[in-house]
């Protein structure tokens, strides 16, 4: 089967898809992106995933490529193409092309555009299975990691190490010994009380989108959360660790830095949000294209 990619205007075969050598997201990172989940050929929480875009691109002042609805035909466009029912859509808006200097160029080009898509297998069905371990590591990224950017280098750096590890995330710590996130992921965890808790959304973390759906589902279901920062000690304290994320889900972590997480599987807290966030996917009003 024919796979698609959309760029600047076009939809292209994947193998003749392409950008200018002088496109600025290529040479300066100067470019922000998005993952969405598509799960049953439905985009999930693109909603949220629009408006972080649109955060993204006005912290950079890059001007949105096309109107919201537009860009959720495009979306929509891109799955009925590619006939994937499950898998991942890649946007990214760069600042356009332009002669290389480190300056905004005036006047400003026209954005690009890039949309893809990818089949996954299908959605995790065990956590037990899904568990993964981690390993942690200094968090050397820069000081807005709140603007999803392109300019991932230390996050590749970070799950490369993990990956040499035999572990399938980096959970970062700051300089002042505090967890911030994984190298792809938000991090939560179960402290020694039973009390489930993730870091505050500030410029030293994403703010996942998966994460907001979840402190909806939370909200809805009555669970009660703290949100506050914690530090490399209470997370290797803690009764069970799980990160989220548009291609992870909720994803237990059973062991940390070669020791196990309580007693080295997913918790009952950790099997109750994986199970409420598999409904969650499964569609509804919220996991359309806008």
């Amino acid at each position: 089967m024919s796979r698609f990619a959309y760029v600047n205007g076009r939809y292209r075969p994947f193998a003749e898809a392409s950008v200018h050598i002088e496109d600025r997201g290529y040479q300066f990172a100067d470019a922000v992106y998005e993952v969405v989940y598509v799960r049953g050929g439905r985009p999930v929480d693109a909603d949220l995933h629009l408006d972080r875009l649109e955060r993204s691109l006005a912290a950079l002042a890059i001007r949105p490529p096309m109107g919201r609805a537009a860009l959720g035909a495009v979306l929509a466009e891109m799955v009925r193409r590619n006939r994937i029912t499950d898998g991942l859509l890649y946007l990214q808006v760069s600042r356009g092309v332009a002669r290389r200097e480190h300056a905004f160029p005036a006047p400003a080009p026209a954005p690009a555009l890039v949309v893809t898509l990818r089949r996954l297998p299908p959605y995790p069905t065990d956590p037990a299975r899904w568990a993964g371990r981690a390993v942690t590591r200094p968090d050397e990224r820069w000081a807005r990691c709140d603007i999803k950017t392109t300019n991932l280098l230390p996050n590749v750096l970070a799950k490369q190490e993990a990956r040499e590890a035999g572990a399938m995330e980096a959970i970062l710590v700051d300089a002042d010994g505090m967890v911030t996130e994984g190298a792809s992921t938000t991090v939560w965890i179960v402290d020694p009380a039973g009390r489930l808790c993730t870091r505050p959304l500030d410029h030293a973390v994403l703010p996942g989108c998966t994460r907001a759906a979840l402190v909806a589902l939370l909200a809805e279901q009555g669970i009660g959360w703290d949100e506050r920062r914690f530090s490399l000690a209470e997370l290797r304290a803690a009764r069970e660790i799980f990160v989220t994320s548009a291609s992870g889900f909720v994803r237990p972590i059973v062991a940390l830095d070669g020791e196990p997480v309580g007693n080295g599987a997913p918790g009952s807290v950790t099997g109750r949000l994986f199970d409420l966030f598999a409904r969650h996917v499964q569609g509804g009003a919220h996991n359309r294209v806008p």
